[in-house]
């Protein structure tokens, strides 16, 4: 026990010795880690030019859905789904019988009321010569009495006011006989453009009349040689909708080939529920090879008024609540919050608190803190 004892008191001032030795000594201190290195690149400032692709729809430039004005019985149809009709031509003839009867009523009291003013008239002529003659006879003092005079001129003042109405009324039954006159012209539908029929409802001795709500109109005519090409614009990208502008679009019936287009008209109004405002395109379709109702990508171009921020897209970083980018500044990182905009090759548009030239980092990520100090190895925009 005694030898054991000072053994291990040896043995403890050994270790001692080399943890101080090893503690001292240089060589067995760590190097201190620098900074890290991370890749930046440089901010770019330039137009924007890109040509994005948006649904649109076709559609008639004229479309309308054919009823008749009178009620009355389909006597004959000349048209079917598909049929081709000039600005003009009769679709279809009704008949009312009972119209005939009502414009013969019409023409009965039109002549009523001509023959009662005819009456007016020669009672008119007859009390205005009566009066005259009285009149040159009441020179003569004691021929005629004087109240026999006030009442011929009052009775020829009477004639006239019953001229008046008569001619009123007159006037009154030759409307009516033509309103009749004008519904049995309604009888005779017409086509009001150049188009084609595209749907059919009736067929003959079908009873119709003037459509209310839902009613299913006899005929629809489209005029198919000019459409309009409806594409609903984001109002991001309103810019680029200028009158007069030509643009292309495809269509699934035709894979492969294109078609070219003119903004016609622009609504310049925003639809609160979708954000969009609606631009129409003048398509020529004389060949008659696009059908209204059909789905159409349009390609659309972007431009900015004034030149716009890209930077890399690797270099945009999000988490929850905020996207950025990081900046370095002065050997130290920011991160400076951005809102992006579109894609330009391997470039994305940002808006932010950003200036051209300004270092960011290639990769950006919310790893690397804000003021973290950073050494930086420059890298191409890619």
């Amino acid at each position: 026990m005694r030898v054991l004892v000072p053994l291990l008191a040896a043995l403890a001032l050994t270790a001692c010795g080399r943890r101080s030795a090893a503690t001292e000594s240089p060589a067995a201190l760590p190097a201190p880690a620098g900074p890290p290195t991370i890749d930046i690149v440089k901010v770019v400032e330039q137009p924007l030019d890109v040509t994005l692709e948006m649904p649109g729809e076709l559609s008639p430039y004229e479309e309308v859905a054919i009823v008749p004005r009178v009620t009355g019985y389909v006597k004959t149809i000349r048209v079917d789904r598909g049929s081709r009709v000039r600005a003009g031509d009769l679709l279809a003839q009704l008949e009312a019988p009972e119209l005939l009867a009502q414009r013969a009523e019409a023409e009965s009291k039109l002549q009523a009321a001509e023959a009662l003013l005819n009456v007016a008239r020669a009672k008119a002529d007859a009390d205005s010569s009566t009066f005259d003659k009285l009149k040159a006879a009441a020179a003569t003092p004691g021929v005629v009495a004087g109240n026999d005079v006030v009442i011929a001129q009052k009775a020829v003042e009477a004639d006239r006011g019953q001229i008046a109405s008569a001619e009123r009324n007159v006037e009154a039954a030759r409307q009516v006989l033509n309103s009749v006159t004008q519904m049995q012209d309604y009888l005779k539908i017409t086509a009001p453009f150049d188009g084609v029929v595209t749907e059919r409802n009736v067929h003959a001795g079908a009873l119709v009349g003037p459509a209310g709500g839902t009613a299913a109109p006899m005929l629809r005519l489209v005029n198919r040689n000019r459409l309009r090409l409806v594409v609903p614009v984001p109002e991001a990208y309103m810019a680029g909708a200028t009158e007069g502008l030509s643009m292309t679009f495809t269509v699934p019936a035709y894979p492969g080939e294109s078609f070219t287009a003119k903004v016609s008209r622009v609504a310049h109004e925003i639809d609160v529920k979708t954000r969009t405002m609606a631009v129409e395109l003048d398509v020529a379709n004389g060949d008659g090879r696009l059908a209204p109702g059909s789905f159409c990508q349009v390609r659309w171009p972007v431009r900015r008024k004034s030149p716009s921020m890209l930077v890399p897209s690797t270099s945009i970083a999000s988490t929850t609540g905020r996207t950025f980018v990081i900046r370095v500044r002065d050997g130290k990182t920011e991160w400076i919050d951005v809102k992006t905009g579109l894609t330009s090759g391997p470039l994305v548009e940002v808006f932010g608190n950003l200036q051209s030239g300004d270092d960011v980092a290639v990769r950006g990520t919310d790893e690397l803190r804000a003021g973290t100090p950073v050494r930086t190895k420059q890298a191409a925009n890619s």
